[in-house]
């Protein structure tokens, strides 16, 4: 098994799968063959200082001191390892004698926090299982003769021999692996972005520096950053903090911690953002891929009791995303954990974190999501933005970026954000990996990190990369579309431009008015949800009434029809409610609306049934029948029934004048609703249908009312010369007509247009095809 080809190991462990075929579920082979993996790599690592501790352990036994004092003076003869083990034994000298007894004195006599990993595997469980199907010995005896010691297997490269264990036991037990760990050409790139810019203060003497993931997984973030930080200063000292859900995936990170001489009280087990173990601290560097598009209703009350009662002196001051996403939630996490920038070290803090592309436009001005947006924009935040290739990771295709996020940016990006498309930058495997097709080169990141590090812009150039290869089955065409070049970019822009302020465009309301037989008819009916069913009551049930008030049998119904209109309901409309049901089938409703339909008559008989194209002089009309019916018959509408005749007799007209609401004092002003109309100055009612929004791009150089107004003179009054904008809607943050929002579309600013085929081509095309069919069809036949 050689060093470098850490599947070959993996393979070669996970051939213990043959063994437990027949005997365990394959969802459980990974809980039997990663413990067992972990207890073997622990134990090569010992194998150095095993003969000291022994000694050592064997000295101190006569002391009687507590566990805590041993472990203390254990650690001394361990040449420098953070766990230790007290048995004689290993996995090779158990025999088949009381193995199982054995195995458990052996896995109890490591150290507390070595022996807690086993723990979280719940070992001792499927260790009986192992016992109880007489299999236990046979895969001690694998494990036994398989080498993981550091000689052997690098740390670097045992991390990937567990990532791929766990990709197995993902695969056989249909569960996502993605969210267990993340692909290592990932993890290289978003690192170098990291720490890159940091590298002429990590070469410095005596350098101490935290890095920390609230979504640890294996640890693969934290070991590499390790890693990037002890090639460019051996010296260094790193101290990684990390907080995780899974349990498995917490005992693997915890072991890889402690394998590595870390301190692994540090590494947390627990839901970080509804139980944040590491509150209080802060840290130099953050590195993160969160689940994508996981949604927190489970612990939605702690995270808005949290951003209620704390505000910014929470994490979640900035707003809250929607339910269904909660990847935000752990970006705003992250940024609560930045150190504050030191005056004369300059330290700060740097986060990257792997998004899916919602985050960059989920959510309108004013919603959670641009609420956040714009507070790290604002704050200046965001140094950059990359576009991953799709297929990269092991449960899903999508579209990934990494945010870069730093609060001590260089004097030339203040104030600025740069964008990177590095969708076409891959290289096809040769076998995949579950969702996972593609996979970036050292060359390939790179290309980024030098993008980055010089923080220029590219125009789009062409890669050098083949040609995805496309599926030979199938009909293709003779002249297929052409194909969009893979291509490289960069682009750089102010923060303020990813801004805007969405402005309400109001429009007045045109109303005709008409009280036609057909609409004065329509009133014997209440409005929905009971208009279309009374209808069919009515035409079913109704003709024997009259609209005589001496008609006592109005609206009543016998025991048979009301089991018919039930049964009517029950087959038409079985949206409605038990109490909808009752009120149909009393009388009080139909006599409601029959009276309703008399007044209207009565009005129709006094106004007549000409049609107005003025509202304002119609409604005049119409109050003052009111007061001459009132007067000579005690006709009366109460505010409900006025609407539902309203709604029946008018229609919205744009050829018709527009409805007053008031006539207000001062001087006309169009611009914003206060229009000069028939020698008064009015508003008109705002019609909600033809309500329009504008969103006004962001411009510092130019007061808000300059910005809107301009806009509004050259985008919106030409065409629309009716139209005003509404001054009462303002952004709460400062009190300026229109609501900011900000929004990153990515793609947009890297679009390339593609013209479509010939007409020609795609004519001859449907030629080709349609005589293939008619031979197929002749063949047929024949």
């Amino acid at each position: 098994m050689s060093n470098n080809n850490f599947s070959q190991i993996a393979a070669f462990i996970w051939s213990v799968a043959d063994l437990l075929r027949g005997d365990f579920r394959q969802s459980q082979y990974g809980r039997v063959i990663l413990p067992f993996t972990l207890l073997r790599r622990l134990e090569c690592v010992l194998a150095d200082s095993k003969a000291a501790v022994l000694a050592e352990h064997q000295r101190i036994q006569a002391f009687n001191l507590p566990e805590e004092s041993q472990e203390k003076m254990l650690l001394r003869a361990t040449q420098g390892l953070a766990f230790f083990n007290t048995s004689p034994m290993d996995l090779a000298k158990m025999g088949q004698t009381d193995i199982k007894a054995n195995l458990k004195t052996y896995v109890q006599s490591f150290s507390k926090d070595a022996r807690e990993i086993f723990e979280h595997f719940k070992f001792d469980e499927f260790v009986g299982l192992l016992d109880d199907a007489n299999l236990l010995y046979k895969v001690i005896k694998l494990f036994a003769t398989t080498d993981l010691s550091p000689k052997n297997v690098s740390n670097h490269d045992m991390g990937l021999v567990f990532e791929e264990l766990i990709r197995r036991f993902a695969e056989s037990s249909n569960d996502t692996a993605g969210e267990h760990f993340t692909p290592r050409d990932i993890v290289r790139l978003t690192t170098s972005l990291v720490f890159m810019e940091d590298d002429a203060a990590l070469v410095k003497e005596g350098i101490i520096r935290t890095i920390y993931d609230p979504t640890a997984g294996t640890g693969g973030f934290l070991s590499s950053g390790m890693e990037y930080v002890l090639e460019l200063n051996p010296n260094a000292v790193m101290r990684a903090f990390g907080q995780e859900l899974n349990p498995e995936s917490y005992a693997i990170c915890k072991a890889d911690m402690l394998i590595k001489g870390q301190d692994v009280s540090r590494i947390k087990l627990g839901n970080t953002l509804s139980n944040d173990q590491l509150a209080q601290d802060q840290f130099d560097y953050m590195l993160s891929n969160p689940p994508f598009g996981v949604d927190w209703k489970k612990i939605e009350q702690d995270i808005k009791d949290e951003h209620q009662v704390k505000g910014f002196d929470g994490r979640f001051g900035a707003g809250l995303p929607r339910v269904s996403d909660g990847s935000l939630l752990f970006l705003m996490h992250l940024i609560s954990k930045m150190r504050n920038r030191d005056q004369i070290s300059e330290q700060g803090s740097r986060i990257g974190i792997i998004l899916n592309g919602s985050p960059l436009f989920t959510g309108s001005a004013g919603s959670g999501e641009s609420e956040i947006r714009r507070y790290i924009l604002e704050a200046d935040l965001l140094e950059a933005i990359i576009a991953l290739p799709n297929d990269m990771f092991y449960n899903t295709g999508i579209a990934t970026y990494i945010w870069i996020l730093s609060n001590k940016k260089d004097a030339e990006r203040k104030g600025k954000v740069q964008l990177i498309d590095g969708s076409h930058l891959y290289r096809k495997m040769r076998k995949s990996l579950g969702s996972k097709r593609n996979e970036m080169s050292e060359d390939d990141i790179k290309t980024i990190t030098r993008s980055f590090g010089q923080f220029e812009e590219i125009d789009a150039r062409e890669l050098d990369k083949p040609a995805d290869i496309k599926s030979s089955r199938g009909r293709h065409s003779n002249s297929p579309k052409t194909e969009t070049a893979k291509t490289f970019a960069s682009k750089i822009f102010n923060s303020y431009e990813f801004g805007y302020r969405r402005v309400s465009i109001e429009r007045p309301l045109r109303l005709s008015a008409q009280l036609t037989n057909d609409a004065v008819a329509s009133l014997r009916f209440a409005p929905k949800p009971l208009n279309a069913v009374m209808q069919s009551i009515y035409a079913q049930c109704g003709t024997t009434w009259t609209d005589a008030a001496s008609d006592k049998n109005y609206g009543v119904f016998d025991a048979d029809q009301q089991l018919e209109i039930r049964t009517l309901i029950k087959a038409e409309y079985p949206e409605l409610k038990e109490k909808d049901i009752k009120d149909l089938l009393d009388s009080k409703i139909w006599l409601v609306q029959k009276a309703l339909m008399q007044k209207a008559q009565a009005l129709q008989d006094h106004i007549g049934s000409a049609q107005h194209d003025d509202f304002n002089q119609f409604d005049d009309t119409l109050k003052q029948a009111y007061k001459a019916l009132d007067a000579q018959f005690a006709i009366k509408l109460d505010t409900k029934e006025k609407k539902q005749l309203l709604d029946a007799i008018t229609w919205k007209n744009p050829d018709a004048e527009p409805a007053v609401s008031k006539l207000v004092k001062g001087a006309a002003n169009p611009l914003y609703g206060q229009f000069a109309y028939h020698g008064k100055v009015v508003e008109f009612v705002q019609d909600g249908d033809l309500r329009d929004a504008e969103n006004i791009p962001l411009d510092p150089s130019q007061s808000t009312t300059d910005l809107i107004e301009d806009y509004f003179k050259r985008e919106v009054q030409p065409h629309v010369m009716d139209a005003w904008i509404n001054a009462d809607k303002r952004d709460d943050k400062d009190g300026e007509i229109g609501i900011v929002g900000y929004e990153i579309p990515f793609n947009r600013h890297f679009y390339v247009y593609q013209p479509p085929r010939d007409l020609s081509d795609i004519d001859a095309d449907l030629d080709a095809v349609s005589r293939e069919i008619m031979q197929l069809l002749q063949e047929v036949h024949s």
